[in-house]
């Protein structure tokens, strides 16, 4: 069966995308722990990420150091959070969020974005930051893959 993240990945349903390239995507969370929460996605469907092979886990993790630089700088946060907890959907998804303490990881506390413009800011500030440090996977990204 599709996961939800492959159906954004397809442009079937809609993501804010903050990189792209051929092996992996970012985009934002839509119940964000802080703003610029993203999640680090194979294009490939793998619901464990102890069962995907140790090169797509190196890229998955290695795009994920790429967005905790982007959100520690746009967000000016001390450290880059990184959570893999798997229980959301089926298909692997690294959390990367700017964090100022433990309390940044509590996931009871995410919400829904309501307002749509703060995702897009959010977004759009991240894609900045992904620039400035020299990524070019984040140039033209926008919705859909």
């Amino acid at each position: 069966m599709t996961t939800v993240f492959s159906r954004i990945i397809t442009g079937e349903l809609p993501g804010l995308f903050v990189w792209q390239d051929p092996e992996i995507v970012a985009f934002l969370s839509i119940a964000p722990l802080r703003p610029g929460h993203t999640l680090v996605v194979p294009r490939r469907e793998v619901d464990r990420w102890t069962d995907i092979d140790g090169p797509l886990l190196t890229r998955c993790f290695e795009v994920a150091q790429a967005v905790g630089q982007g959100v520690q700088r746009a967000w000016n946060a001390p450290r880059a959070g990184l959570v893999v907890a798997g229980f959301e959907v089926p298909h692997l998804h690294i959390h990367v969020a700017p964090v100022w303490d433990m309390t940044d990881f509590d996931f009871s506390k995410a919400k829904q974005e309501e307002d749509p413009s703060a995702l897009t800011g959010a977004a759009v500030k991240l894609r900045a930051a992904l620039l400035e440090l020299g990524y070019e996977q984040a140039r033209g990204c926008t919705s859909g893959a």
